[in-house]
């Protein structure tokens, strides 16, 4: 089993940045692709990013390419989310996942982290 803990998030305004980590623990974490989803209130929960262990290859949702940035560092079970130029429109909780296979399905998806709150004022 693998366990998921996102940090990172709070309030900050429009342009600003942010960067969240996910801790994973429990099974190895080189055996997985990660994922980033976030969740607005009303709103169903969507794709952010993912990167796959094995080349390092990462996926990006339309709404987040050019200004978010998923990285990896193996050695530390670690993932990180970079957002600069956040506006708005990108407040959400943020959650972090792990799959056997890279997806943009949040079913595809077997373990959750709890989220972290991304609030963004005007």
């Amino acid at each position: 089993q693998v366990q998921l803990a996102e940090s990172g998030g709070g309030l900050v305004q429009t342009g600003d940045s942010l960067r969240l980590s996910c801790a994973a623990s429990g099974r190895a974490f080189s055996s997985y692709a990660m994922g980033w989803f976030r969740q607005a209130p009303g709103n169903e929960r969507e794709f952010v990013a993912s990167i796959r262990r094995s080349g390092g290859y990462t996926d990006y949702a339309d709404s987040v390419k050019g200004r978010f940035t998923i990285s990896a560092d193996i050695a530390k079970n670690t993932v990180y989310l970079q957002m600069n130029s956040l506006n708005p429109e990108d407040t959400a909780v943020y959650f972090c996942a792990s799959t056997r296979a890279q997806s943009r399905v949040d079913r595809d998806y077997d373990y959750w982290g709890q989220g972290t709150q991304v609030t963004v004022s005007s």
